[in-house]
C-alpha cells in the first residue's frame, strides 16, 4: 500500500469508532443536531475519500448512508431503532471492507447490495422491516495499520522537541568534559550518548516535518477565484509537493507564498487578449517548485507573464516618495527591481481587494528573513518573473560556527558562513570610512563585529586578523572576530523579554560548558551597516529632505581626468572600455566610435570632449559607458583608479549641473559626477532624440 492508503485506513477506523459512539448517543437523544451533524460529516468525508482512491463499493455504501442521514438532518425522517441498527451495521460492514483492503489491497467480492437496499428502503416514510440488516463481520481481527499510526497532539511534539534540545545541550557538555578526561569508559559512554542523541534528534525532528503540499493544496481554489476577479486565465503546475520542512516554518511561509501567488496573477500574468497580442497562449502558466539542496528548502514560483519593468518601478517609487529622481536614475535594473520590497511600494493604479494598499512584498521579505531565509527575484520585461526562496529545514536545532569577540562567545548560523580567512593587517585597506579586502579580484567589505555590536574590542594588535566571510542574500561581507572556534549543532533559544528586539541578535544558545552564547542575525547586521542595496537606497531617500547635505551610501568608481579626482556611482556604469585613438570617427556632428555593432557618441567626463582628449596619453582612450533610456554614451577619462564604498556626506555647496556633490576620498577632494546631466549639459537634445 502507498502512504495515502495507509493514512486513509487509519483515519477511517478512528472515524468509525467515533461514528459508533455518536450513533449510540443519537439513538437515546434523537434531537441532538450536533451529534447528527458529526455523523453526517464522518460519512460524507468517507464517501469523498473513497471516490478519490477508487474504492467504488465503499463509495456506494457511504452514498446510501449519506442519503438516509440527509433526510434525518432535514427533519424529513425521525430517528428509529431500525435506522440506528442499519447505520451501526453499515459501520461494521465498512470495517470488514477496510480489513480486506489492508490485507489484499482490494475491496473483496462480498455483495453489498443487501445493505445498500436496506439503507435506500429506510429513506421512505414506510420502510419494509427487516430482521437482518446486513452481514456482520467478526470483530476480533487486529489492524496492523492502526498499530503503526497514532495521532499525537502538536503541543506534545513541541514539548518532545524542547526536551531533545535540552538533551543535545547535555550531550555537548558531556562530550566537552569527556575530551578532557583520560577515562576510556567515560569516553565510550560519551560516544554512545552522542550516537543515541543524534538518532533521537533526527527521529523527533522527523515528526515535526510536513510536506509543502499541505500549503499548496489551498492554491488551486485561490487561483480559480483570482481568475474570476482579475479576468485572467491561469494554469497552475506544482512539482515537489512532497518536499518536507518543519511545521513551524511551513506556517511561517503560508502567507508570503499566498501573497506571491496573488501578485503573480494580478500584476504578472496578462489578460488573454494582451497575451495573444504578445504572441503568447491566452492561458498563463504559474509554476510552483520545491526541492532540497545544500541543507535548505528551495521554493521557486515562476510565471510567464509580463515581467517587472524597472523603469515603471522607479517611476512609482518616486511618485510614492520612496526616493528622488536623482537616486532613481542611478539605480541599475537589478536594484530597481528590488525596490518592490520597500515598505509602502505598489504599482497598482487603484486599491482593490487583491492589491494596491502598498502592504505586501516588504512583509514577504521580512517574514522570510525572520526565519533565516532569503528571497530573490529574477525577471525580464515580457519574459515573466521568478521568485526564489531559500529557507532552513528547521529553526530548532541548527549547525553554527562559534566565535569569540570582545571576550564573549557568539554563534553564526552555518548557512550564512561562506569561508574563513586569516589575513595580515596590511591586507586590509581603509577607503575613506570603509574597510575592504581585495578577495580574488573583488572588494570585500569588512566590518568589526565588536564595533557593530557596540562592544569594547579586545586590546590586541596581532599581525593577523581572523575574518568570517558571511552572506546575507546576494551581499557578501567579512566580520573581524577575535577567535574562531568549532562548528557544531546548537539549540536555538528565544531571547528574553529584556533583550527582545536587540539589533543584530537572532536568539541565544547554551554552550557545552554551560555558558550562554548569543546568535548573530546576519541580515540585521547587513542592514545596520547599510550593505544591502535596496535598504541602503531606502535609507538614502529618507535623507533627501536635508537641503545642505545629501547622504549616499554606495559604491563609487574612482577615476581621474588630468589632475582632477572624480567619481561616478557604480550603479551608473554599464561597462569600462578602451578604444584606439584612431578609432574615433564623426557622426551627426559628434565624435563617436563603433561599439558592439552600434555608434557610441563620446563626451568628456566633465563636459568638453576636446578638453578630455588633451588629458589622455598614448594611443589608447579609456571610456566609461553610461546608458539611459536605451541610449549609451562614452565618457572619456584619463584613467580608472578604484572602486570604493563611500558612506559619508556629499557636500553640495560646490554643486553645479552635472555634479552630485563633492567629498574627501582617499585624502583627495573628489567630485561625484551625474553622468546623465553631464551629457545633457553638452547636448540637451541627446536623450530627447532617443525618446522621439
Amino acid at each position: 500500500m502507498d502512504d495515502l492508503t495507509r493514512e486513509f485506513l487509519a483515519e477511517s477506523r478512528e472515524n468509525l469508532d467515533q461514528l459508533e459512539r455518536d450513533l449510540l448517543v443519537l439513538e437515546k437523544d434523537a434531537g441532538s443536531r450536533k451529534t447528527l451533524a458529526s455523523i453526517f460529516r464522518t460519512i460524507h468525508t468517507l464517501k469523498g475519500t473513497c471516490g478519490f482512491l477508487g474504492f467504488e463499493k465503499l463509495e456506494t455504501i457511504a452514498h446510501a448512508a449519506e442519503g438516509l442521514l440527509s433526510l434525518l438532518r432535514n427533519g424529513e425522517l425521525a430517528m428509529s431503532v431500525d435506522i440506528a441498527t442499519a447505520l451501526l451495521a453499515t459501520g461494521d460492514y465498512i470495517r470488514q471492507i477496510l480489513t480486506q483492503i489492508e490485507t489484499t489491497g482490494e475491496e473483496g467480492t462480498s455483495d453489498a447490495s443487501t445493505l445498500v437496499g436496506l439503507l435506500t428502503g429506510l429513506q421512505s416514510e414506510n420502510p419494509r422491516p427487516t430482521d437482518a440488516p446486513a452481514p456482520l463481520p467478526a470483530r476480533t481481527e487486529e489492524s496492523t495499520v492502526a498499530e503503526t499510526t497514532v495521532r499525537v497532539s502538536v503541543a506534545l511534539l513541541d514539548q518532545l522537541m524542547n526536551m531533545v534540545g535540552e538533551l543535545v545541550l547535555t550531550r555537548n557538555q558531556i562530550a566537552q568534559s569527556a575530551a578532557k578526561e583520560e577515562n576510556a569508559t567515560f569516553a565510550g559512554a560519551s560516544q554512545r550518548l552522542n550516537l543515541i542523541t543524534s538518532v533521537l534528534q533526527e527521529r523527533v525532528m522527523k515528526t515535526r516535518m510536513e510536506p509543502i503540499g499541505n500549503v499548496w493544496n489551498k492554491f488551486p481554489r485561490l487561483v480559480r477565484d483570482l481568475e474570476q476577479t482579475c479576468g485572467k486565465q491561469v494554469r497552475l503546475v506544482c512539482t515537489g509537493e512532497t518536499t518536507e520542512l518543519d511545521r513551524t516554518l511551513l506556517q511561517a511561509i503560508r502567507d508570503p507564498l499566498t501573497h506571491l501567488v496573488r501578485n503573480a496573477i494580478d500584476h504578472g500574468i496578462e489578460a488573454p487578449a494582451d497575451r495573444k497580442r504578445a504572441g503568447k497562449a491566452p492561458t498563463g502558466l504559474l509554476t510552483l517548485r520545491a526541492y532540497h539542496e545544500g541543507g535548505l528548502v528551495n521554493i521557486e514560483m515562476t510565471d510567464d507573464g509580463a515581467g517587472i519593468d524597472p523603469e515603471r518601478v522607479k517611476q512609482h517609487a518616486v511618485q510614492r516618495g520612496l526616493l528622488n529622481e536623482t537616486q532613481a536614475a542611478r539605480l541599475s535594473e537589478r536594484e530597481a527591481v528590488e525596490l518592490i520590497f520597500l515598505p509602502g511600494f505598489s504599482t497598482a493604479e487603484k486599491v482593490s481587494n487583491v492589491s494596491g494598499r502598498g502592504v505586501g512584498m516588504d512583509v514577504v521579505k521580512t517574514h522570510i528573513e525572520k526565519i533565516g531565509g532569503v528571497v530573490d527575484v529574477l525577471t525580464g520585461t515580457g519574459r515573466g518573473t521568478t521568485f526564489k526562496i531559500r529557507i532552513p529545514l528547521t529553526l530548532a536545532i541548527i549547525p553554527a560556527l562559534t566565535i569569540s569577540c570582545a571576550g564573549e562567545r557568539y554563534a553564526i548560523p552555518q548557512v550564512n558562513v561562506t569561508e574563513l580567512l586569516s589575513l595580515k593587517r596590511e591586507g586590509l585597506e581603509q577607503l575613506q570610512d570603509a574597510l575592504v579586502h581585495r578577495l580574488r579580484g573583488s572588494l570585500l567589505p569588512i566590518l568589526h563585529l565588536a564595533r557593530e555590536l557596540q562592544l569594547a574590542p579586545a586590546e590586541t594588535e596581532s599581525e593577523h586578523v581572523q575574518v568570517v566571510v558571511v552572506q546575507a542574500g546576494e551581499r557578501r561581507f567579512g566580520l573581524i572576530v577575535d577567535e574562531v572556534h568549532d562548528a557544531g549543532e546548537i539549540v536555538v533559544k528565544p531571547l528574553g523579554r529584556i533583550l527582545k528586539g536587540t539589533p543584530c541578535l537572532a536568539g541565544a544558545t547554551i554552550m557545552g560548558d554551560g555558558s550562554v552564547a548569543l546568535i548573530i542575525d546576519v541580515f540585521s547586521l547587513a542592514r545596520r551597516a547599510e550593505l544591502i542595496s535596496a535598504e541602503a537606497h531606502g535609507h538614502a531617500a529618507t535623507q533627501a529632505a536635508v537641503p545642505a547635505v545629501e547622504t549616499h551610501t554606495e559604491e563609487l568608481l574612482l577615476f581621474a581626468l588630468g589632475e582632477r579626482h572624480l567619481a561616478i556611482p557604480v550603479t551608473a556604469v554599464a561597462r569600462l572600455e578602451e578604444f584606439p585613438r584612431g578609432a574615433i570617427e564623426y557622426s551627426g556632428g559628434r565624435s563617436a566610435v563603433q561599439y558592439r555593432g552600434q555608434i557610441l557618441p563620446l563626451f568628456g567626463a566633465t563636459g568638453s570632449l576636446a578638453h578630455a582628449l588633451t588629458h589622455t596619453l598614448g594611443d589608447t582612450i579609456c571610456a566609461i559607458v553610461y546608458t539611459e533610456h536605451g541610449r549609451s554614451a562614452g565618457l572619456v577619462v584619463s584613467r580608472i583608479d578604484d572602486i570604493v564604498r563611500h558612506a559619508s556626506a556629499l557636500q553640495c555647496g560646490t554643486r553645479r549641473r552635472g555634479l552630485l556633490g563633492s567629498a574627501v576620498i582617499d585624502e583627495h577632494v573628489t567630485d561625484v559626477i551625474d553622468a546623465g546631466e553631464m551629457v545633457r549639459a553638452e547636448d540637451p537634445a541627446f536623450y530627447e532624440e532617443a525618446n522621439a
